[in-house]
Parts: structure tokens; C-alpha cells; sequence
């Protein structure tokens, strides 16, 4: 009598298994999000820093005013405009030379921004 083995060629009944599903979990999901939210955050907060800060519409004219005399080699003085009616300073504006200089009382020689002292 001969026994069935493995080389008898019989096949074995296998035990039967569901297909097994392929996919993600809850938890795995809700950590991708996080992860994603925590980068998405952080380059938000760099690409917010790169943004030139806003200049007041005083800086901006004296800038406009510095930039001209350089431009056009003759004096300039600052004149500031409507716009900038709130902004009232007791000294005079500035006079910009063709070299970049300001002259006047109170104002920084080299930007022509009034002097924090001279407030």
C-alpha cells in the first residue's frame, strides 16, 4: 500500500483564505495629512516673510525726491504730497543734492528720513 505524499503528485486541500485588501488605513491617512498641513504651514510662513515690507507714502516721496537729484544732478527738494497730509512734521523737507546727500534740520545726511531725536 502505498501512501500519498508529496511525490504521489495528489494535491493537498489549502485552507481557504479571503483575497487580502490592498489599501490604507485610517490612521495612516490622518498622519499624511499632518505631515502634509506641517509643511504646507511652514512654507507659508517663509513665502509670507519674503514679501517687501510696505514703506509709508513719507519715506516712499523722500526716496522719489533722493533718487531724482541723483538722477537729474540738480538739487531736489521733497515735497510731500495730499497723501501724506497726516504726516506732520514741524521741520522742513529736505534738500537732496546731485551727490545723494540731504541737507536740513533733523533729517539723517545720507537718506533724508527725519532723525528720531529731532521728533
Amino acid at each position: 500500500m502505498r501512501h500519498g505524499g508529496a511525490g504521489s503528485g495528489e494535491r493537498y486541500a489549502t485552507v481557504w483564505r479571503p483575497p487580502r485588501v490592498r489599501g490604507i488605513t485610517l490612521i495612516e491617512l490622518v498622519v499624511a495629512i499632518a505631515i502634509l498641513g506641517f509643511i504646507l504651514g511652514i512654507s507659508g510662513l517663509a513665502w509670507a516673510s519674503l514679501r517687501a515690507p510696505r514703506e509709508s507714502e513719507v519715506v516712499r516721496e523722500l526716496r522719489h525726491a533722493r533718487a531724482e537729484a541723483i538722477r537729474t544732478g540738480t538739487p531736489v527738494r521733497a515735497v510731500l504730497s495730499s497723501d501724506t497730509a497726516g504726516y506732520r512734521s514741524r521741520l522742513p523737507a529736505p534738500l537732496f543734492l546731485p551727490d545723494g546727500r540731504a541737507l536740513g534740520p533733523g533729517f539723517d545726511p545720507l537718506t533724508g528720513a527725519p532723525r528720531a531725536s529731532a521728533r
